[in-house]
């Protein structure tokens, strides 16, 4: 597991003990890689002494602030396991069903979670699916229509037809680590998407809801954040995005892009295997 944090002293220590217990309940072999952002408050001091006592902690410490994008990278470069994956210190999405998307990368190259929305019959138009989607996005109404309009400008620009971008992602370690990686903001995560996708990786979208930060500051819609992620998704389509989209119209390469949602293109195996998943849609 990858995580990251900058002056999260309220919320580092009991985000470790969750973290630690769903491992340790879930798989044998793991470890988990946390990113302290140049934090200025105790969040430094507490992750030593947590790792003092608990060796599968990894502390890796930037000796200045450099945002989401550079922790994430930094994060995925030190990752040692064979498998990796990552969850907000607030912990934002819920992991109940952590068993299930691990074992669906014996099936799949990567496992993207999506925050599901109810399956009504309106709710399969796009925009309205959007509308259906508000509440369960994010904290409050105005972070949630922030979240739609970065979702749609990726859509929008890039072209690739996940249905979050903005989620817990499962991936092999040697995949996300081949990869040459950008992001300086939150579009981090959509960059691994994108850059997956293009490869002709096979994904299989899961629900796995938004919780509410409960305590802490959050620091992922502050507008000045916003703006870096804005300007982080302008540039990298100008640098690659719009070549790497034109190039995949030229060579009319299918998705790859599987959902729960949809188990009638799903194999029996999966379908078993992902049958606890369907009551997230009621």
């Amino acid at each position: 597991m990858l995580a990251w944090g900058y002056n999260e002293e309220e919320l580092v220590e009991d985000f470790l003990d969750r973290a630690f217990a769903l491992l340790e309940n879930t798989v044998n072999d793991y470890e988990l890689v946390f990113v302290n952002d140049a934090s200025t408050d105790s969040t430094g001091r507490i992750l030593a002494e947590y790792a003092r006592r608990e060796p599968r902690l990894r502390v890796i410490t930037h000796e200045t602030n450099l945002n989401v994008g550079f922790a994430c990278r930094t994060a995925i470069a030190a990752a040692r396991k064979e498998f990796l994956f990552w969850q907000t210190v607030d912990w934002s999405y819920d992991l109940t069903h952590l068993p299930i998307y691990l074992e669906l990368l014996h099936y799949f190259d990567v496992v993207q979670g999506i925050r599901p929305a109810p399956e009504r019959l309106l709710s399969h138009i796009p925009v309205v699916r959007s509308i259906y989607r508000i509440k369960s996005r994010s904290d409050t109404l105005q972070k949630a229509i922030i979240s739609l309009s970065n979702y749609y400008l990726l859509r929008l620009l890039y072209g690739v037809k996940f249905h979050d971008f903005q989620n817990v992602t499962f991936y092999p370690t040697a995949l996300a680590q081949s990869l040459t990686l950008e992001g300086r903001s939150s579009f981090i995560n959509p960059e691994l998407l994108i850059k997956t996708h293009a490869l002709g990786s096979r994904f299989i979208e899961v629900p796995i809801g938004f919780i509410p930060r409960q305590k802490g500051e959050a620091k992922g819609t502050k507008w000045k954040t916003v703006m870096r992620s804005v300007r982080d998704v302008f540039g990298n389509w100008i640098k690659w995005g719009l070549n790497l989209r034109l190039e995949r119209r030229r060579l009319h390469r299918p998705d790859q892009i599987f959902r729960v949602s949809q188990p009638v293109y799903l194999d029996e195996e999966v379908l078993h295997l992902i049958v606890p998943l369907f009551k997230c849609y009621r």
